[in-house]
């Protein structure tokens, strides 16, 4: 069976936007060039990039590489579809018109992934009505990004509202169809769910991946000592696929069996130092590569 996929990658393996002083001094040109020798067909957006459609693909055209989507900063918890709706425009448009068809929705209101607080202070919803509430703005902004050509993939993430398997089941009951799911396999294992049987569950919602593995000793560690996301982030709690814990061969298997046409991303958090950016792109590309051509 054919697996009409393309494997890209975020610049955070080069520089990390949350922590700049991981990889900071990295130039954009050195992610897309080692990038773009390893294999990947794509980058999603980091905070070097240029903010306008032209200017984007004069960056990325040289290299053969293609904008895969973009991160998006929403606060749906705090505020109306409509006001959401005046805010996205510049980003929409920039993805609209760079040729990205998923927009990366990550609920930032109240979130602490960027604080130093733990992870077990991340807010939550508190009754079925705020569920519905929410749900209902979120699919009447995902309506809107939907209509000028782009599908909302909403990132569940650690620190935020929607964050364990319960929260994702919650977040799809109370959601239209309008709402793409963006699976990522590292923040759900991290979250205490089973990649495996979360995607198996949602994966007809599912328009984005991000393939990131994780260190299971690192994230017990996390939760007993009461780290930041970020601590746990620096501590290295996630990697690359191929290099932790995640079942991708039953994963790839899933999106196979299902028809997935959209992109699987790698995504992993890490400190360049300590894991050195090209040798760890290069160790995830290669391990899902063989994975989809069916060589591993």
């Amino acid at each position: 069976m054919s697996f009409d996929v393309r494997i890209g990658i975020n610049p955070i393996s080069w520089s990390n936007d949350d922590l700049p002083s991981l990889g900071g001094e990295t130039p954009l040109d050195v992610a897309l060039s080692e990038g773009a020798r390893i294999g990947y067909q794509g980058f999603e957006l980091g905070n070097k990039f240029p903010r306008e459609a032209r200017a984007l693909r004069r960056v990325l055209e040289p290299y053969g590489l293609a904008l895969v989507s973009g991160w998006y900063s929403g606060r749906l918890a705090q505020q109306s579809a409509a006001d959401e709706m005046a805010a996205v425009g510049s980003h929409l448009t920039l993805l609209a018109e760079g040729g990205a068809n998923v927009m990366v929705y990550g609920e930032v209101a109240d979130s602490i992934q960027g604080a130093s607080a733990p992870l077990y202070k991340r807010p939550r919803f508190t009754n079925a009505q705020h569920w519905r509430d929410y749900g209902r703005r979120v699919t009447e902004f995902a309506r809107y990004t939907l209509d000028h050509g782009v599908r909302l993939a909403y990132h569940h993430h650690m620190g935020a509202y929607v964050e364990t398997p319960d929260d994702v089941d919650r977040l799809v009951e109370n959601t239209g169809d309008e709402v793409g799911f963006l699976f990522d396999s590292g923040h759900m294992t991290f979250a205490g769910g089973d990649a495996v049987a979360m995607l198996d569950r949602h994966v007809g919602r599912v328009c984005h991946v991000h393939c990131k593995d994780v260190r299971p000793d690192v994230i017990r560690l996390a939760r007993n000592r009461d780290w930041s996301f970020l601590e746990a982030v620096i501590n290295g709690a996630f990697t690359v696929p191929g290099d932790g814990a995640v079942d991708f061969a039953s994963l790839i298997g899933i999106l196979r069996r299902n028809d997935y046409r959209g992109w699987l991303v790698v995504e992993a958090e890490q400190d360049p130092v300590v894991a050195p950016a090209y040798c760890y792109a290069e160790m995830g590309y290669r391990h899902l590569r063989e994975l989809v051509n069916g060589t591993h």
